[in-house]
């Protein structure tokens, strides 16, 4: 629905410094050049945004284009990532050496650095991956809260710097930005700057066609400091800012009225300048009305050599900062060095022994969600970076180790976040957390929750970024609290996401190596999927060697002759695979159990591993409470799946796992059904 009441300006504001316009335009002109040769893009939001980013960028940014990854560099975000063309022309123009011209004219094409969102990896000074509107938010929340408790635990001298991040009137209006304004506001993140494009324009039209909220007063009610102003007035903006930086105990809102578009002649102002490429007449227009002479993608030489010693002037600052590091006491630096680095402790894995030791010297039943706590109390005395925590789920997810200290507002010297029930804020603000560097992330809540979390969860495995999802109440074994709580098509959803490590271990012993894998591997995003019920210990081997490294392996190999039949299961269902061997065996049937408790680890291993694990017997059958849907790949077309084909119930455990028939019974069924048939095949 068009809105006829919308309609472009008749002209542009005065500036009030006509050379910082000149500098604006800059942006103004890149943008709208790269998204007209793209035929494709957003040209509308960096017009828009153009005076902001340049007076952020020239006067208050503290970065360095020749070292991007200068720890105490300012962090800036781009929440409303579909005006791209902004960030990507504030690096060309502040001279980062990945962003050529080339570049900003390969805008939106195969392999260019500039994609039509920011891509973190893609390009130096793209701090994250935002993509879908409000995750921009929720990860400057995460950067601006590891910043503070970097700070907390290192000082002033070595971790003092802001996080900026620009949205837009569709972030606001994502469930998401609720969750994390909200938490920003509790916990008084004051280094944290948010500047809004109040251009009230939508794909649709005039934003009022959906939304009337009072955006500034939704802020204050959470908690902020708000500030509005003329998002053109390059003095209100200024002023906006150092007042902004002032606030020590309040994160910052900058409500910046701005003309989307700013400077095309027709569509600024509309909904055309919002995601349409501005065509040939209405850039020749836009050029008149700046009193832009350039032709396209050339900037000049006056304004881009000073746009280029903007990119240099945080050289000093940087060069006295490495100066504090390179003087602080040796233990302060060399912890400060080996955690920025992402390398952990020497001797971590010790903890991972330890608790496995402690594992087998009990041999009682235990569910993994308490398997994976106490793992964490080893693991958090010997990774003092881990930061842990629960959206409003601590005592059932078991994410708090002991001795962890809570975070609370003002106060960043723990190590534990009470995130409340904000599934989708928790996870994006763990994204940023990640990336800021110098703590490793992980909170938890229930798989069946990870719906709320998928967006962030997903970008998190696309950024290859050491983030855990800790998930318990993994299947329908969480009982009473029915169909709605229990997962049964998660498990499957999540695996299907490129690069997430999901692990569904089997035991405790399980539990262990699987967080010993997501630790180790710096560059993959995990998700653990743990138990409510208890869980017999299937494994008491407690050597150094872990058995789950490869994503698969043979629990209990053949007895009495060659393999006849493969069981495979992962998780609390993996005992009821081990309980059917037992009798298969004393039937006289050899029988393989296999343990599955990372699919994407065993499908990286070459084929000659895989095909050892998985025998050559074509009698195999599946066990898991979930759906069967992947599953399929180990099965063939003689194999049978026991599991979930539908919904759970509300009920005891014992009731649900029997009504659902999954259990040994239907285990030893399905296997003789399916040997039966193989037998039957007839050969060659």
């Amino acid at each position: 629905m068009n809105d006829p009441s919308v309609s472009a300006p008749k002209s542009l504001p005065t500036p009030r410094d006509p050379h910082l316009r000149d500098m604006a335009d800059c942006i103004r002109a890149l943008s709208m050049d790269a998204v007209q040769q793209a035929k494709s893009g957003h040209a509308g939001a960096p017009m828009g945004m153009a005076d902001i980013a340049t007076v952020l960028f020239s006067e208050f940014m503290q970065f360095d284009a020749a070292d991007p990854h200068w720890i105490d560099r300012d962090r800036f975000i781009l929440s409303n990532g579909h005006g791209s063309m902004l960030l990507y022309s504030l690096l060309y123009l502040t001279g980062y050496k990945d962003m050529p011209i080339e570049e900003i004219k390969r805008f939106r094409q195969v392999n260019s650095r500039t994609p039509g969102h920011p891509e973190y990896r893609h390009a130096d000074g793209i701090e994250l991956t935002t993509g879908p509107l409000g995750q921009g938010v929720a990860e400057a929340v995460g950067m601006s809260l590891g910043e503070r408790i970097m700070n907390a635990s290192f000082g002033d001298e070595l971790v003092n710097h802001y996080t900026y991040v620009f949205m837009g009137d569709g972030c606001l209006m994502e469930g998401i930005s609720q969750e994390a304004i909200s938490l920003a506001g509790h916990l008084k993140l004051g280094r944290l700057i948010a500047f809004w494009d109040d251009n009230s324009i939508s794909i649709d039209g005039a934003t009022r066609l959906a939304v009337s909220d009072n955006e500034p007063e939704r802020f204050r009610a959470s908690g902020w400091h708000v500030l509005e102003i003329d998002g053109h007035d390059t003095d209100a903006i200024r002023a906006a800012i150092t007042t902004a930086r002032a606030v020590t105990d309040q994160p910052t809102m900058i409500a910046c009225k701005t003309i989307i578009g700013f400077g095309l002649p027709t569509k600024a102002g509309t909904q055309k300048a919002r995601s349409d490429a501005p065509g040939e007449e209405e850039i020749a227009g836009a050029r008149k009305l700046l009193n832009w002479h350039s032709p396209a993608f050339v900037i000049p030489e006056d304004l881009l050599k000073e746009w280029r010693a903007i990119g240099t002037k945080g050289a000093k600052a940087r060069a006295a900062w490495a100066e504090r590091v390179k003087d602080a006491p040796e233990p302060l630096r060399q912890e400060f060095e080996r955690r920025n680095d992402g390398k952990l402790p020497t001797d971590w894995k010790q903890a991972i022994a330890d608790a496995k030791t402690e594992f087998a010297d009990s041999g009682k039943e235990i569910a993994t969600r308490a398997a994976s706590g106490a793992v964490l109390d080893h693991l958090f005395a010997a990774i003092p970076e881990l930061l842990g925590g629960s959206a409003d789920l601590t005592p059932s997810n078991n994410t708090r180790a002991t001795g962890q200290i809570d975070i609370e507002p003002g106060k960043y010297a723990g190590s534990y976040i009470h995130y409340g029930v904000r599934e989708h804020g928790m996870a994006a603000a763990m994204n940023g957390v990640a990336r800021h560097g110098g703590l490793i992330p992980y909170g938890g809540t229930f798989l069946c929750f990870s719906d709320y979390c998928r967006p962030a969860i997903r970008l998190a495995a696309m950024m290859l970024i050491r983030t855990t999802f800790v998930m318990t109440h993994d299947s329908i074994g969480l009982g009473e609290d029915g169909p709605t709580h229990q997962p049964v098509e998660h498990l499957a959803a999540l695996r299907a996401i490129p690069h997430l490590g999901v692990y569904r271990p089997g035991d405790p012993i399980e539990t262990a190596e699987c967080w010993e894998l997501i630790l180790e591997q710096p560059r993959r995003a995990a998700l653990l999927a743990l138990s409510r019920q208890p869980m017999p210990l299937l494994r008491k081997d407690t050597g150094t060697e872990n058995r789950s490294a490869r994503g698969a392996y043979v629990l209990h190999e053949p007895e009495g002759g060659p393999r006849k039949l493969t069981l495979m299961a992962t998780g609390s269902e993996l005992h009821l695979a081990v309980e059917a061997r037992a009798v298969l065996q004393n039937e006289g049937i050899p029988t393989a159990v296999v343990s599955m408790p990372c699919r994407l680890l065993f499908e990286e291993q070459d084929a000659a591993y895989k095909k050892a694990v998985m025998g050559e017997t074509l009698a195999r059958v599946a066990v898991e409470a979930a759906v069967e849907l992947g599953w399929e790949r180990y099965l063939g077309f003689h194999g049978r799946f026991v599991g979930m084909h539908g919904f759970g119930d509300s009920g005891k455990i014992g009731d649900l796992y029997a009504k659902f028939e999954i259990t040994t019974e239907a285990v030893l069924r399905t296997a003789r059904d399916v040997l039966q048939e193989v037998q039957a095949e007839p050969g060659p």
